[in-house]
């Protein structure tokens, strides 16, 4: 059986927001540039790195071409 109760431990939408958000400062990105360049709401963008949204993997995909890296960099939470 899955285990579905998640825990600010291991919930993979905080995991995956604080994994974007490093890698996003680590290169040098404010929340509103990457959110004009991926076509991302800003707004969208922030609940993403804060764990409040549940993202779409295409989405994950314009994150990552706009940063300029290899999807399972940001998945590889």
């Amino acid at each position: 059986m899955v285990n579905r109760e998640f825990t600010v431990e291991n919930d993979p939408r905080i995991l995956f927001g604080k994994r974007l958000a490093k890698i996003r400062k680590e290169l040098g990105w404010t929340q509103e540039g990457l959110a004009i360049e991926s076509g991302i709401a800003r707004s969208y963008l922030s609940g993403i790195e804060r764990g409040k949204r549940n993202i779409a993997l295409i989405n994950i995909y314009k994150l990552a071409q706009t940063l300029k890296i290899p999807v399972k960099e940001l998945v590889d939470i």
